[in-house]
C-alpha cells in the first residue's frame, strides 16, 4: 500500500498545500506539518503511482541530515512526528531553491552539452565532459514556481527581482556552502560523493532558516566514490543513488514532461525496484537498517502522532 494523499483536519488548522510530493499543514499560525507521501515526481510532473516507503525514507533521510547540521545552519524542525511526518516552525519561504553543484551532471550537463557556457550568471570553461568534478562548486538558483517548471535564475535576477534581498542572499549563499561542505563530508564517510544537491530557506522573524528536506534522493544526487574514477576516464555512466534513475527510465521511454507526452506504464516491478533504490540509499546515508514502518492505514498513525504533538506543545 501506499499514501499519496492525505485529507487531514488538525485542530487549530489554517491551511493546507499539496506540493508535488509533501503536504503541508498550516497549525495555530506557527507550525507547519509535512507529510512525506509516496507520490514521486519527475520533469515537474507528479507520476500516476505512488512508490512503496518513499515518503518514510524521504522524511528520515531529511530528518537525518536536519540534526546533523542544525549546529552550523538554523533549521524549521521540532520533532519527528511519525515516520512520514515532521512538525517545526512555520516560516515564511523565499521564493528560490539554492542548487548548488560540485559536479557537472543531470540538467547542467544537458544544457552544457547544448552549447551553453553560462548557467544563472556562472560562467563554466571550455572542455568539460560529463560528471566531471568542477574547479569549484557553482550555486545556480531557481525560481520556486507555484505550478509548471522551475526557471533557472541568476544571483543578479534575485535581487533585482525582489526575490530576495541583497543582504539575505549572501546568507543564503554561505548557508548553502556550509551545508553542502558537510553533506559533502558524511557522503564521503559512508563512501559516496555528493555531486549537486538544493536548499530552501525561509524567515522567521528576522532570522533565516534551513526549511524542507535536505540531502534526500529527491533533492540530490550521489556517486559511488570507488567506481567515480574509472567510470569518468572510460566515458561511462556513473553508478548513482539519485532520483536521476527515474529521470533516465521516463527519457528512455519518451517522456520528458513536455506537452503531449504520455507518462510510461509503472508496473509493480519498476515501482517495487524505485521503492528499492530508495531504501539503499537511506541505508547507505545513514548507516542505519531501514525499518518499515507499519503500512496499514498509514493517515491514521500519521494523525494520531501529529496529535499526541499538538497536545503536548507548549
Amino acid at each position: 500500500m501506499t499514501l499519496t494523499h492525505t485529507d487531514f483536519n488538525f485542530p487549530g488548522q489554517t491551511g493546507v498545500y499539496h506540493g508535488k510530493v509533501r503536504d503541508v499543514y498550516s497549525i495555530a499560525g506557527n507550525i507547519l506539518v509535512l507529510v512525506a507521501t509516496d507520490r514521486i515526481s519527475a520533469f515537474d510532473v507528479v507520476l500516476p503511482k505512488g512508490i512503496p516507503f518513499k515518503g518514510q525514507v524521504l522524511n528520515q533521510i531529511a530528518n537525518y541530515f536536519l540534526d546533523a547540521t542544525s549546529h552550523a545552519v538554523p533549521n524549521w524542525k521540532m520533532a519527528e512526528v511519525d515516520p512520514m511526518a515532521t512538525a517545526g516552525s512555520r516560516c515564511e519561504g523565499f521564493r528560490v531553491e539554492m542548487i548548488i553543484r560540485g559536479y557537472l551532471a543531470g540538467s547542467a550537463w544537458r544544457e552544457y552539452a547544448a552549447g551553453a557556457r553560462e548557467i544563472c550568471g556562472v560562467k563554466l570553461p571550455e572542455g568539460l565532459r560529463e560528471n566531471e568534478k568542477l574547479p569549484e562548486p557553482i550555486i545556480t538558483p531557481t525560481t520556486k514556481a507555484e505550478e509548471g517548471h522551475d526557471e533557472n535564475i541568476s544571483r543578479e535576477e534575485i535581487i533585482a527581482r525582489g526575490l530576495v534581498s541583497e543582504e539575505d542572499y549572501a546568507v543564503l549563499e554561505q548557508y548553502t556552502r556550509t551545508l553542502f561542505e558537510i553533506g559533502t563530508k558524511m557522503a564521503a564517510d559512508k563512501g559516496l560523493i555528493l555531486v549537486d544537491t538544493k536548499y530552501e530557506f525561509g524567515k522567521l522573524g528576522d532570522k533565516v532558516m534551513l526549511i524542507d528536506e535536505i540531502h534526500t534522493p529527491d533533492s540530490s544526487r550521489y556517486f559511488y566514490a570507488d567506481t567515480y574514477p574509472a567510470l569518468f576516464a572510460e566515458g561511462k555512466p556513473q553508478r548513482q543513488l539519485s532520483k536521476e534513475f527515474v529521470r533516465q527510465w521516463l527519457m528512455e521511454n519518451g517522456f520528458m514532461g513536455r506537452p503531449g507526452e504520455t507518462v510510461p506504464e509503472m508496473t509493480e516491478e519498476v515501482c517495487n525496484a524505485i521503492s528499492a533504490r530508495y531504501i539503499e540509499l537511506y541505508e547507505h546515508l545513514t548507516g542505519q537498517k531501514f525499518v518499515p514502518a507499519p503500512e496499514a492505514d498509514a493517515a491514521r498513525r500519521i494523525e494520531t502522532g501529529v496529535l499526541d504533538f499538538l497536545a503536548n506543545f507548549k
